[in-house]
């Protein structure tokens, strides 16, 4: 009962939700990169705060409905993080990405297509939020000014290269950029068990293959073995 109630809760409210999501994030971006004045900052103010509330009410009432609310707590801590941290909640847009994965019609590949397209909007959209939240915490006397040098700076840190010509000097920066290597190393992570569950299966399926191969090239031995033996029992003389 509660697990249906949960379900017709989050069928109602995702695509309310990831519009929410969009608009945060352009909201978000906007006020860090066009750094706007008078009306236009008034609104992203608002639309922030607005996307805020509707993700507590979202994270309220799903905790409330819930059998097992501790259980619940502990399984869904990324959805408090998107209520106490902002910057968050545009992950929620990854759970539509493995929606096209469902095209494909081996079980194997539907979820490792799953896995790579998640892993590759997901690294797309937090180099972008990672991006946009540097930025912020640097553009006002750090090193890290402007929107092109903190997505290279993202670019560089996801992928655990570290080429060091751009680095953070705040606190708040270097917080982004400890949140961003875990995350990059998460990555690395993920794309070798992929590409592990690949080869493996390959290997397996190519053994699979040869191995039916020979048993049916056996099989057609014993027969041709049986006909011979009928043929020499038939051209023996009789005794």
């Amino acid at each position: 009962m509660y697990g249906q109630r949960i379900q017709k809760w989050d069928r109602a409210v995702e695509w309310p939700l990831t519009i929410a999501a969009i608009l945060f994030l352009v909201a978000y971006a906007t006020q860090i990169v066009a750094r706007p004045d008078g009306v236009v900052a008034l609104v992203c103010e608002i639309v922030l705060i607005t996307t805020w509330a509707l993700f507590a009410v979202d994270y309220v009432t799903r905790l409330w409905i819930t059998e097992n609310r501790w259980r619940w707590f502990s399984r869904h801590l990324l959805d408090l993080a998107i209520v106490i941290l902002p910057m968050l909640r545009p992950l929620r847009l990854m759970r539509f990405l493995t929606v096209i994965a469902l095209i494909s019609r081996n079980t194997g590949n539907m979820l490792r297509g799953k896995v790579v397209l998640y892993t590759v909007g997901a690294t797309a959209l937090t180099v972008l939020i990672a991006g946009l939240a540097v930025l912020d915490a640097e553009q006002d006397g750090g090193a890290i000014t402007t929107f092109g040098d903190a997505i290279w700076w993202a670019f560089v840190t996801i992928t655990t290269v570290g080429y060091g010509d751009l680095s953070p000097v705040t606190a708040a920066g270097r917080a982004v950029a400890l949140g961003l290597m875990i995350g990059g190393i998460a990555l690395i992570g993920v794309v070798t068990a992929t590409l592990a569950s690949w080869i493996v299966e390959r290997v397996s399926d190519q053994s699979a293959s040869t191995a039916a191969a020979t048993e049916a090239q056996v099989e057609t031995l014993r027969g041709e073995i049986a006909e011979l033996k009928d043929l020499v029992r038939e051209l023996r003389p009789a005794s």
